[in-house]
């Protein structure tokens, strides 16, 4: 998928292991909190990649990344994560041409549901997934366990 902007041409396409750097500078100037220790490392990243349940976008405009997401399925959802737009570039489509084509792949694998967890006070994501025809779902509670606060 591409778009046209005023000022440069955005592209879509699949994360590589090699786009690793890229990508932890991209969460890091779009505020997402990063966890090297953990899901966020360079091999757990090189793990995931392999792994069919994957897929994981990048948006390039000019050769720089400005967008991405990491989008994966458990066979019956599919999961929008890790969504970050570069703060250039927001407003401007790219988050919603990343979660439309990883919905649009993860379709392709006979997924039909999709969903996304947000935490409470990032009002610009809940309005986001909104805008874009996502539905709060109410009445379930997220509970986590983790081997630590790094992972």
């Amino acid at each position: 998928m591409k778009e046209e902007f005023a000022d440069a041409e955005v592209f879509i396409r699949e994360l590589r292991e090699e786009d690793y750097g890229a990508l932890v500078a991209l969460w890091r100037e779009g505020g997402l909190p990063y966890r090297p220790q953990g899901r966020d490392g360079r091999e757990a990243l090189a793990r995931q990649l392999k792994e069919d349940t994957a897929v994981y976008l990048v948006a390039e405009a000019g050769g720089t990344f400005v967008g991405a997401v990491l989008g994966s399925h458990d066979g019956h959802k599919g999961w929008i994560n890790r969504l970050v737009v570069h703060p250039d570039y927001s407003r401007r489509n790219v988050g919603a041409m990343l979660v439309a084509d990883v919905e649009r792949r993860l379709a392709a694998r006979g997924i039909g549901i999709f969903a996304c967890l947000v935490e409470d006070w990032n009002e610009g994501s809940k309005a986001f997934f909104e805008k874009i025809g996502y539905k709060p779902f109410r009445g379930v509670s997220y509970f986590t366990k983790r081997k630590s606060d790094d992972v």
